[in-house]
C-alpha cells in the first residue's frame, strides 16, 4: 500500500514519516508532497518517492497522487485560505482515485467555537460528502505551541493568557504525528473520529507552576479578557490573524473546548502522552 503525505516536509509531516519507517513501512511506498524538491531531498535519499504540488494546483496535486492508496491531508498553514487548498487535495485524491484520506483536523471541530474550527469543519464536511471513505484525526492542542514565548514567560516571571481557569489536554506533535501512523498503517480507518488530546488536564496557573519549577523562578499566571490578549499578542509583533487566532484558543479553552479524556490518542499510541513537563525542560 502507497501513501502519500501532503505537508512532508513541515515539523508534523517529517514526524509522521519517521513514525512510518518506524513502524516498519518501506520508504518506497511512502509518497512525499511536498512544495520544495530541494528541501525535500534529504527524503529522497533515504528512498521515499518525491512528487511536487502547491496545494493551490489541482493538477500537480493529482499527479502527486496518481497509485497511492491514502493520503494523510495535513491541514494547511494559511489561515482563511484552507477551505479552498483542502477542497482542491481532496478533489485531485477523488480525480486519481484515492482510497481513503486521513485529515488533521481540530478537536471537537464540529461543534468549537475557537476561530480556527470553521476551516476545519468545512473540510470535514467536504470530506463526508467525498466518494472517497475518509477518517478525521482531530489533534488537540500542541504543547510546542508555547514554546516560542518560553523564555520571555520565564524572564518576565509571568504567563500571560486568556484561558480563565479552564483546562487543556495538549500533547506532543510527535504524539499526534505517531497517532496518525497508527492509523495509516491500520486497515479499516474510513468513517472513523478520532479526539485526540493528552493525559494531562492542566489550567494555566498549572502551566505556570510547572514553567516556575523547571526555571527555578518564579512564574504567575495572570489571565486577561480574550480582546485584550490579542492586543497585546499584537503588541508583541504577532500577525493580527495569529494573535487572534490564539486569543481565540485559549477562551476556547476557558470553554474546555481543547480538553478531553477521550483516550484516543493513547488507544492508537499505546502510551501516555508525552508529559508537558518534558517538552518545556528541552526548550529552557
Amino acid at each position: 500500500m502507497t501513501t502519500a503525505i501532503t505537508g512532508a516536509t513541515g515539523n508534523l509531516g517529517g514526524l509522521v514519516i519517521a513514525s512510518l519507517l518506524r513502524r516498519g513501512v518501506a520508504p518506497a511506498d511512502i509518497v512525499a508532497v511536498v512544495r520544495n524538491a530541494d528541501k525535500a531531498a534529504p527524503l529522497a535519499e533515504r528512498g521515499l518517492v518525491v512528487r511536487v504540488a502547491d496545494y493551490s494546483d489541482t493538477a500537480a496535486l493529482t499527479s502527486a497522487f496518481a497509485g497511492v492508496d491514502t493520503v494523510l491531508l495535513i491541514s494547511g498553514s494559511e489561515v482563511g485560505q484552507r477551505i479552498a487548498q483542502h477542497n482542491n487535495v481532496i478533489e485531485a485524491a477523488e480525480a486519481a482515485g484515492v482510497g481513503l484520506i486521513a485529515y488533521t483536523s481540530l478537536l471537537a471541530a464540529d461543534r468549537s467555537g475557537v476561530s480556527l474550527a470553521p476551516e476545519h469543519r468545512a473540510t470535514e464536511q467536504r470530506l463526508t460528502a467525498s466518494s472517497i471513505p475518509a477518517v478525521f484525526l482531530r489533534n488537540g492542542w500542541y504543547w510546542e505551541n508555547y514554546l516560542g514565548s518560553l523564555a520571555q514567560t520565564v524572564d518576565g516571571g509571568v504567563l500571560l493568557g486568556a484561558a480563565g481557569s479552564g483546562t487543556i489536554a495538549a500533547a506532543s506533535r510527535a504524539d499526534y504525528a505517531e497517532a496518525a501512523a497508527a492509523v495509516l498503517t491500520s486497515s479499516n480507518q474510513g468513517g472513523k473520529i478520532y479526539e485526540l488530546g493528552g493525559d494531562e488536564h492542566l489550567s494555566y496557573a498549572d502551566l505556570a507552576a510547572i514553567i516556575a519549577d523547571l526555571s527555578g523562578k518564579p512564574v504567575v499566571y495572570k489571565d486577561l479578557g480574550e480582546a485584550e490578549y490579542a492586543t497585546v499578542l499584537q503588541g508583541a509583533g504577532l500577525p493580527d490573524v495569529v494573535a487572534t487566532m490564539l486569543a481565540s484558543a485559549d477562551a476556547g479553552i476557558s470553554r474546555g473546548e481543547l480538553d478531553t479524556d477521550s483516550g484516543d490518542l493513547q488507544a492508537l499510541i499505546g502510551r501516555a502522552s508525552t508529559p508537558v513537563a518534558e517538552i518545556f525542560r528541552a526548550a529552557l
